[in-house]
């Protein structure tokens, strides 16, 4: 039981396993789709530029495949040899049945290989989660995992199999008691399905409202069933969102929420389609606004943190953002300016933003009122259900 294991790491010998492999960056959902998993290759190299895997508190790992055995801890058997078989071309007519499109299509294409590379991501979360079941880091990061739509028996959001949930079902098998926070600009619905009716599992999304935004949950209201009931937690926003009423939300709701929970693990999954570029999400979060966001989760950490990648769908946005949540878990601040080599080939001069021009005052009003109504909601229904006091 994870209980039962040494102490973790202490802060000043913080250990943070990267896991990694070019494999992982390889596969092509579509020549059109704004998912390109290449994005995880660019932020390697950007972190290799910055000297980052010389560190001494720096590891690097090779991932290994899940096992079908692993997958099932979610997925369905019928859902699992569907993929494998329309991965391979056969059953295409079937594709439909499990929310896949054939012929490059839609958000979730069928495309050579795709089993293969669905597997890799899932095995490389598992990878990380047992360097922190080992006690050999304190912190260990997969960028290609975060993939948190996916369903039990269906493909969803461009993602085919739960690597948040598998993870996270290997770590409460071995004892653990786990906080997952999301601040993917989409709701974690997969994730929050999973753990719904339990209470060893603590589900916090912050995310751009369903009401505008896919997949249309992630409302306050939905704060799970039984056992889980008090162990969901959303928190929407509003359309525009900025650094300074995002971090006012997350730090209404997550430090508290996480404190009473006592995790022996926490997981994050750190999408940052929230950034200001991005192409198909509407919140505006600067580099440096998510950032202190990683800072802030990095200091909640009870000496397991396991981190995920996530949504992104601006390649330069995502490299920066992620290059900085790797140092944060090193403990590492890196300069601004991107090294000159990586520059040029990359077009990527600096790792943090310009400063963004205030919203209109009409908007930043909407943006404002739209938190704080999410917040007040959750201080009326779920902060009592984790003993905390409404007015807290």
């Amino acid at each position: 039981m994870l209980r039962a294991m040494s102490l973790p790491p202490s802060d000043d010998a913080r250990t943070a396993a990267f896991v990694y492999h070019d494999r992982l960056t390889r596969h092509v959902l579509s020549e059109t789709h704004v998912f390109r998993p290449y994005r995880l290759r660019h932020t390697y190299e950007l972190l290799e530029a910055l000297g980052a895997f010389s560190l001494d508190n720096a590891s690097l790992m090779e991932p290994r495949q899940a096992r079908v055995e692993e997958v099932h801890t979610y997925h369905v058997p019928a859902y699992v040899e569907a993929v494998a078989a329309l991965s391979r071309g056969e059953r295409l007519e079937e594709a439909a049945l499990f929310n896949f499109a054939a012929g490059g299509l839609g958000d979730n294409p069928v495309y050579e290989g795709m089993y293969d590379a669905a597997l890799w991501t899932t095995g490389a979360s598992l990878t990380a989660a047992e360097e922190l079941l080992s006690g050999r880091a304190s912190a260990a990061v997969n960028f290609s995992g975060g993939l948190h739509h996916a369903m039990p028996g269906h493909a969803s959001g461009f993602c085919i199999f739960d690597d948040p949930v598998i993870a996270i079902k290997h770590m409460v098998a071995a004892g653990a008691r786990v906080a997952y926070v999301d601040i993917d600009c989409h709701h974690g619905d997969g994730v929050q399905l999973g753990f719904f009716d339990t209470d060893q599992v603590l589900t916090i999304s912050l995310h751009e409202s369903g009401e505008f935004l896919f997949p249309g949950t992630g409302f306050t209201n939905e704060i799970g069933i039984d056992a889980g009931r008090g162990y969901a937690v959303n928190v929407p926003l509003f359309p525009y969102t900025d650094d300074e009423t995002y971090l006012w939300a997350f730090r209404e709701v997550v430090p508290p929420m996480v404190q009473a929970f006592k995790p022996d693990v926490l997981v994050t999954q750190l999408g940052i389609d929230t950034h200001v570029l991005d192409p198909i999400t509407h919140l505006r979060l600067t580099v440096q606004g998510y950032t202190q966001v990683v800072r802030e989760l990095a200091a909640l950490s009870p000496g397991r943190w396991l981190a995920l990648g996530g949504g992104g769908y601006d390649i330069g946005a995502v490299m920066r953002a992620w290059t900085r949540a790797y140092g944060v878990m090193l403990g590492h601040e890196w300069p601004d300016t991107a090294p000159p080599a990586f520059a040029q080939t990359h077009g990527v001069q600096r790792l943090d933003d310009d400063e963004q021009a205030p919203l209109p005052a009409e908007v930043a009003a909407r943006v404002q009122g739209y938190a704080r109504e999410s917040i007040a909601a959750l201080r009326r229904e779920v902060f009592p259900l984790q003993g905390l006091s409404p007015g807290a």
